[in-house]
């Protein structure tokens, strides 16, 4: 093998004698890669961690909510994924690297710190750490907000961003409100914000006499970016999700016919067929068989131990 990857919590492979200078006596050309809640050194090192704890400690929770209101939790797991995407492409430089030098390397990367990565604009807009960046809830400027949709459900919105000029104008127009272009309190940006209540309820008055799709679809087709707010049932039934082949539909032995979403990249030479995952333990005595060449008698010794599980 060429990489070894733990996420064990502080301390634990340590115990376990698997390090890596024990690692690299066994196999010198190893990449092993470690991911902490808070990295391996550093006053923070031995403090356990998850995702949503890593992004309190990377900042995503102070700039979520509204201005009047707490700090508050972040719908995405953005923690448990996005440093493993970021670990997989320090695994993949790293792979690279091997192949012209023929050498391993050790990877370390703190989910804290991974988690700023994804907060650029709002660290951006600190002055680099000269103030906090505030809550803005759904956004302060009327032109890029969340408006209510027909329906009046929980997620019977449309979000919608006329961020420039032309923009605004192509929103004004797909509304059928060209008089608002003109008027003297909306001609500028700095009127627009300025006169931010009374544009939404322009907006609003609109958004409210269609449904989210609707809605969506008259300002796309204007120019102007905007999307219905899709709840997660919503993905399993969207017709453009559905017509892109991300959703796909598999048998599982144990819940029958299930659906399940894809994976993003597609790969002109790299498909790879979607499949229901097996039961947990189900091919445990194979993969350690394989792995580890152990003989038969010596699986059955591990599965009576309880060292493996096998369903």
């Amino acid at each position: 093998y060429d990489v070894f990857v733990e996420n064990y919590g502080p301390g634990v492979i340590e115990r376990l004698n698997l390090g890596y200078d024990v690692m690299r006596e066994i196999h010198p050309e190893i990449i092993y890669a470690r991911i902490k809640g808070f990295g391996l050194s550093g006053p923070w090192a031995e403090y356990k961690c998850y995702d949503m704890v890593g992004q309190a400690a990377a900042s995503a929770f102070s700039i979520t909510g509204e201005p009047d209101g707490p700090p508050m939790r972040p719908g995405p797991t953005t923690g448990d994924a996005g440093t493993g995407v970021q670990m997989a492409l320090a695994i993949t430089a790293a792979y690279a690297q091997k192949l012209r030098t023929g050498e391993g390397q050790f990877i370390e990367l703190s989910m804290q710190e991974a988690m700023t990565y994804y907060l650029r604009t709002a660290t951006a807009n600190t002055d680099y750490g000269e103030h906090a960046t505030p809550r803005t809830g759904n956004g302060d400027l009327a032109t890029m907000s969340l408006y209510p949709c027909a329906g009046g459900g929980p997620n019977d919105y449309v979000f919608l961003m006329a961020v420039t000029p032309r923009m605004w104008g192509d929103m004004c127009l797909a509304m059928g409100r060209e008089d608002l272009i003109e008027d003297p309190r909306y001609k500028r940006a700095a009127d627009r914000a300025a006169n931010h209540d009374s544009l939404r309820a322009e907006i609003s008055q609109w958004t409210l006499a269609r449904d989210k799709y609707e809605a969506m679809r008259i300002l796309a087709e204007g120019g102007v970016p905007a999307s219905a707010v899709l709840d997660t049932r919503d993905l399993f039934d969207n017709p453009h999700l559905k017509a892109r082949g991300f959703v796909h539909t598999v048998e599982h032995e144990e819940h029958g016919t299930i659906r399940l979403l894809g994976w993003p990249a597609r790969m002109s030479k790299s498909q790879v067929p979607i499949k229901a995952a097996p039961r947990l333990g189900r091919d445990s005595r194979e993969v350690v068989a394989a792995d580890l060449g152990l003989t038969p008698e010596s699986v059955d010794a591990l599965v009576r131990a309880g060292v493996i599980a096998q369903s």
